[in-house]
């Protein structure tokens, strides 16, 4: 992977699922709501001075979100951060930086 330019899609893995659980309440504060089913489906990410992790999340039903999650480098010991989100996506929409 070339710094700075996202990888491709890949199927979410155990630790895409837990990136995702762990910032799961901070979606749910912002959307004022509880989610029900909380699956991550598919990921990208991204090297810059840390890593963006993009993730395609099912919530229920035909309901899905895509996710921007900052990780920190190690030595700056700071909690994963939901960068940003796009709601009202499908299972057929593209990952792709926002």
């Amino acid at each position: 992977m070339m710094c700075g330019a996202p990888s491709t899609v890949q199927p979410a893995t155990a630790e895409t699922q837990d990136i995702a659980d762990q910032v799961r309440s901070q979606l749910e504060e912002k959307e004022n709501k509880k989610f029900p089913v909380f699956k991550a489906v598919s990921f990208k990410s991204q090297v810059v001075a840390g890593t963006n992790y993009f993730i395609k999340v099912h919530f229920g039903d035909e309901d899905f979100v895509h996710l921007r999650v900052f990780k920190s480098l190690p030595n700056e010991n700071k909690p994963l951060t939901l960068s940003n989100y796009q709601t009202n996506e499908a299972k057929h929409d593209e990952l792709s930086y926002f």
